[in-house]
């Protein structure tokens, strides 16, 4: 893997990333073209995950260029944090593991033959991170240049990732104000009332059967529909 110097060449390699990451539709599809990327694009890395770690070790993959770094975050349901380390990002952004092996045989990196890990924060708040690691097999893979390389990508990856969230709620909403309209536009019809006491119902309905306006609604219109499921009639 070349290592990129400062100049012309990162500049032109971090905007092909950005440009592809900010291609993706979804957080799901950014975060899979970020752990290919990352391989490609940090010096040594042969591979990558993303993960959320939550307060108390807790933490699950989101993505992952194989099994091997899938059973590295996650080595048993409900896994703890594989390595102490990832502890040290609730204060600082970067980590770096230069030999699993020096942690002795409890540590689960090096029981999968992954001697050196680079971990950049992604996102974080009072609950939990959102980490991107590179791996290597060889001890000591990331330097300075690759943590510098890493900085650079990662905030890339998180301007993408927040854009892929935002669309994707945006999307959602589009798609929950559609399906309530729906619902109200059959109350109107059934109950033979206005736009404004319709939609009175369906909130009311909605607090009483303790279930989402979203869902309440969608279950009117399926059932209105002739797919199932029950209505909602006024008390």
């Amino acid at each position: 893997m070349p290592r990129f110097p400062v100049g012309f060449e990162l500049a032109e390699a971090l905007t092909a990333a950005a440009c592809e990451l900010h291609g993706t539709d979804t957080p799901d599809d950014t975060m899979t073209t970020a752990v290919t990327l990352a391989v490609r694009l940090l010096p040594e890395a042969e591979h990558a995950g993303i993960a959320e770690i939550q307060r108390g070790g807790r933490l699950r993959s989101l993505a992952w260029t194989d099994e091997t770094v899938r059973f590295a975050v996650e080595p048993r349901q409900g896994g703890h944090t594989p390595h102490p380390d990832w502890e040290r990002l609730w204060t600082t952004p970067v980590v770096r593991t230069d030999d699993s092996e020096a942690d002795g045989d409890g540590n689960v990196l090096s029981g999968l033959g992954l001697r050196s890990a680079l971990s950049l924060r992604l996102r974080a708040d009072r609950r939990r991170l959102t980490v991107l690691t590179a791996y290597a097999r060889k001890p000591q893979a990331f330097d300075e240049d690759a943590t510098r390389v890493g900085r650079l990508f990662t905030a890339h990856v998180s301007l993408a990732l927040d854009s892929a969230t935002v669309r994707e709620q945006l999307t959602e909403a589009m798609r929950t104000r559609d399906l309530i309209g729906q619902a109200t536009g059959i109350l109107m019809e059934r109950l033979d009332i206005d736009a404004a006491g319709a939609f009175e119902s369906l909130v009311k309905a909605s607090q009483r059967e303790n279930v989402k306006l979203r869902d309440l609604a969608r279950r009117i219109v399926d059932a209105n529909s002739g797919t199932g499921g029950r209505g909602v009639t006024e008390r």
